[in-house]
């Protein structure tokens, strides 16, 4: 049998040994969250069958169940070679929905709460030499308040724009043999003016008397080198001789090799660009860059939330590119680090979303939740130069404008701005913000672009479209970002099929709203970006520029105006 999505999913830090763990494991559902009383980490085996990294939801698992389940369970077993224990042996999930326990042989080894990121756990002393047994309880309440969900439906079927939702073990599940002494993580901060990158290396283990070693290279030649005493954690200035700046059209990429004298050795890369926000613009390497985004949702007609294949992700964005977008706002979702990776090979600006969607953030308990999640997501995609911008909640409502909810927003937002000092941050995508933003935002539904125009007709005066103004109002200085637009849907002889605002009759009456409300939004001096909803309909959801299965949904000479639409000149510039 082949094995599902068998590629390394953590392509900036990458090892040459490892075992994909995908494939078949067995399963079971635990309707009454019982399973741990009923003794199932210590069972041999469960009643079914599933196909890992798919969720049970999924066509692709062999499941197909679409209705709520509180707990499921997994068990799977595998090999060690006694030479894999000589060192470390680690066990890494790149996501679990949403809070999981894993044991090994009957012993638990680790517990990780958050279902959008990556955890390893070292499970060598629990590990034996010969066949070994990992059961996997992952427990899962999108109607609690108290987990994000995102575009996940809390209701019993997909409605809206909420959809079919994720349950359990959604991400690649792989082994990874490591020395005593290993390279545990690493950070680059591009200095792009002064043809730099600053390294932050931690080493796991005891690094005394070790050396490490950084080597850049650009097209297979040598463009830095740095070696510094090893230590718990280790920061090191790498100038470069050669200097290439990643951008959307030229996404120069350097490889980066790190070394320890001890053995270990990761691969990755590494781009060397900037992001600076002034003047009522976002420039990118000291140049004015209008982000012409879609507001990609990452759903997948067979996967759900999982990409079929590694080839689906890379051609989303070839498809958004094909038609003039240069970039995504990666929506409620906290995407796969391969889709991020081709995003860096292919020059796709993309903003980091938390999928706040479903947590209460009135509830006192709020930011002691959210925040440890959404620093996990900051810290996996911090390396990515693709991400130009963080945006950690969508849509805060009225009735969420509490002292807890804005103290909630604020200090996520100051947070970011700690934990990333390089990129801009949003504190919440349209609606109600706080006072502290680097972008202000709106999001914008409006399908008659004579309106849309004059939303924007005065924002030379410093007013605009706001979605509550008594809540908030924009200062005229700060960048305008319309981040939500569109939507204009058309579904001929879809049944039950929702989009924004009256449904267009025909597709040149799609065209025509989508190439009249774009050139609004370019043609405006103060506005710095839009987000088009949306590139692909999911489910009932019927407003994209695609089908569910990417197949198209207009004529060729229907993309081309959209296509030339998308590539005229923006004001920003321009001027």
């Amino acid at each position: 049998m082949n094995i599902p999505r068998p590629e390394y999913p953590r392509p900036q830090m990458v090892r040459p040994i490892w075992t994909n763990l995908n494939g078949e494991w067995e399963f079971d559902f635990d309707f009454s969250d019982s399973g741990r009383a009923r003794g199932l980490p210590e069972a041999e085996h469960l009643g079914q069958t599933i196909l890992v990294p798919f969720c049970p939801e999924s066509r692709l698992s062999g499941i197909g169940f679409t209705d709520f389940m509180p707990a499921v369970w997994y068990k799977r077993r595998f090999t060690v070679a006694e030479a894999d224990l000589s060192g470390r042996l680690l066990l890494h999930f790149g996501a679990v929905d949403y809070r999981c326990e894993v044991w090994l042989n009957g012993r638990s080894v680790g517990v990780h709460q958050g279902g959008y990121t990556p955890f390893t756990l070292d499970i060598t002393d629990a590990a034996q030499p010969g066949e070994n047994l990992i059961t996997v309880c992952a427990q899962d309440d999108v109607r609690s308040g108290r987990q994000p969900r995102g575009k996940q439906s809390s209701e019993l079927r997909s409605h809206g724009c909420d959809y079919t939702r994720t349950t359990g073990i959604w991400q690649t599940v792989w082994l990874e043999p490591v020395p005593k002494t290993y390279i545990a993580g690493c950070r680059v901060t591009p200095d792009y003016r002064n043809g730099k990158v600053s390294i932050d290396v931690t080493i796991s283990g005891c690094p005394e008397g070790l050396m490490l070693t950084a080597d850049a290279d650009l097209d297979g030649r040598l463009a830095g080198r740095v070696s510094v005493k090893a230590a718990p954690h280790v920061t090191a200035e790498l100038p470069l001789s050669l200097i290439d700046l990643w951008e959307p059209g030229h996404p120069a990429l350097y490889d980066l090799t790190l070394s320890l004298s001890g053995g270990d050795r990761v691969t990755g890369y590494f781009g060397l660009r900037g992001v600076e926000v002034h003047d009522g613009a976002v420039y990118l390497n000291g140049k004015p860059v209008f982000q012409r985004l879609v507001l990609d949702q990452g759903f997948y007609p067979d996967g759900i939330y999982t990409a079929p294949t590694d080839d689906d992700l890379k051609a989303d964005i070839i498809r958004c590119q094909d038609l003039g977008f240069n970039g995504a706002r990666l929506h409620q979702k906290v995407f796969e680090p391969r889709f991020l990776y081709w995003a860096d090979k292919l020059g796709y600006l993309c903003w980091g979303e938390y999928p706040n969607w479903g947590f209460d953030i009135t509830r006192p308990e709020a930011l002691a939740i959210f925040l440890p999640e959404w620093t996990e997501s900051v810290e996996r995609d911090f390396n990515h130069p693709s991400i130009v911008g963080w945006c950690p909640f969508n849509e805060t409502q009225p009735e969420y404008y509490s002292p807890t909810a804005q103290e909630t927003v604020l200090r996520v937002y100051e947070m970011t701005k700690l934990l990333d000092r390089t990129r801009p941050v949003i504190d919440t995508s349209g609606f109600v913000h706080t006072g502290k933003t680097d972008l202000y935002d709106v999001h914008d539904y409006e399908q008659d672009p004579a309106v849309m125009a004059e939303h924007y007709a005065r924002t030379g005066e410093g007013e605009c479209f706001e979605n509550f103004p008594q809540w908030a109002k924009w200062d005229g200085r700060t960048p305008l970002f319309v981040s939500e637009y569109g939507g204009t849907w058309w579904s001929p002889g879809v049944q039950d099929g929702w989009g924004y605002g009256q449904a267009s009759k025909t597709e040149e009456e799609v065209c025509s709203r989508y190439c009249g409300l774009t050139r609004v939004l370019l043609e405006n001096e103060k506005i710095c970006a839009f987000c088009y909803t949306q590139p692909y309909d999911v489910e009932q959801e019927q407003n994209g520029l695609f089908r569910y299965d990417r197949t198209p949904k207009f004529s060729p000479e229907i993309y081309r105006r959209i296509r030339e639409t998308n590539q005229l000149p923006a004001a920003i510039e321009t001027r």
